[in-house]
């Protein structure tokens, strides 16, 4: 996984650990929702409270390809709290993050894990960019890169064109996304389909768990900004979670095969779409996902998320 964790960064590492036939080999931490520093100590965090200190995390770059800082927009501290989780007090975990940088990560499990491999960036695509600038050849070893990010059929979400984590660095995102890495976009035409009320964080909230209570604080906070940001939708995305679902249970989207690219030019940078250039050319390793099961999606959402919190 490759987080700027905030608050659907965080449902999505609590879907990842609760799904038996995902293995959890590491997080790398981007920038966006947070500063980079601070969404690893949030993973780092997490992962302790779920009772799984034992998955790496590394960091990775602190701001985008083409500048040299970044800085937390307003509407993302609005969404996920400054800091990143709703304003809920985690418990510190006792562990720092890894020396290894993770642009180098994941370049050696590229190389350990090959086809098996399914990298899921919920966040800008910096890291991953950077990774295949430095070593090419990790293109091919890849099996799938299963990306929250874009949008296709809808319109974004800062911009009438642009997504929020293509946004953070449409160079980069370009660069992955006419490469030929196997690679499934779940963007805002899904992920906004998906959607959870007061009425499942209760649900959480009646464990009388420590993690249980966590994670409907973090929800409840998301869900209330939700109402101010996207009143129409009436719950809160479930954008990064979809995500990792899909990565795992591909049947639950329907998607289409469209070799993409992403404008990097104003007054469209951020923008996914279909590449001018390839459209004869068969697009054999793109695909984005314009459809979802989104009930068969929550009901497995709430279910392995409800019993990882009992336990936690």
């Amino acid at each position: 996984m490759d987080l700027d964790t905030g608050i659907d960064d965080a449902l999505a590492i609590a879907y990842a650990l609760a799904t038996p036939e995902c293995d959890l080999i590491g997080i790398v931490g981007s920038y966006g929702n947070v500063l980079m520093e601070d969404g690893v100590q949030n993973s780092l965090n997490l992962l302790e409270m779920l009772g799984h200190p034992e998955v790496p995390v590394f960091p990775g770059l602190p701001h985008s390809s083409t500048t040299d800082s970044f800085a937390v927009l307003p509407i993302s501290a609005q969404i996920h709290g400054q800091n990143g989780v709703g304003e809920v007090e985690i418990k510190k975990a006792n562990r720092k993050a890894e020396a290894t940088s993770g642009v180098d990560f994941f370049i050696e499990a590229a190389h350990e894990y090959g086809q098996d491999l399914i990298i899921v960036p919920t966040g800008p695509l910096t890291n991953l960019a950077a990774a295949i600038k430095k070593d090419p050849e990790i293109v091919e070893l890849i099996g799938n890169v299963t990306l929250m990010g874009g949008a296709l059929t809808v319109p974004g979400n800062v911009s009438p064109v642009t997504e929020a984590n293509i946004s953070q660095d449409p160079e980069a995102a370009n660069e992955v996304f006419r490469s030929n890495l196997n690679l499934t976009m779940i963007g805002l035409d899904v992920t906004t389909r998906t959607l959870l009320t007061t009425t499942e964080t209760q649900q959480w909230r009646n464990l009388d768990t420590v993690a249980g209570k966590a994670y409907a604080d973090l929800t409840d906070y998301y869900i209330d900004a939700y109402k101010v940001t996207s009143p129409h939708l009436g719950g809160c995305a479930l954008h990064d979670p979809l995500a990792v679902a899909a990565a795992v249970q591909p049947r639950l989207v329907e998607t289409i095969e469209l070799n993409m690219k992403v404008d990097t030019q104003a007054p469209f940078a951020g923008r996914t779409i279909g590449d001018e250039t390839r459209v004869n050319v068969p697009a054999l390793h793109t695909k984005a996902a314009v459809q979802v099961d989104k009930d068969r999606f929550v009901a497995d959402f709430m279910e392995k998320l409800t019993s990882l919190f009992a336990k936690n």
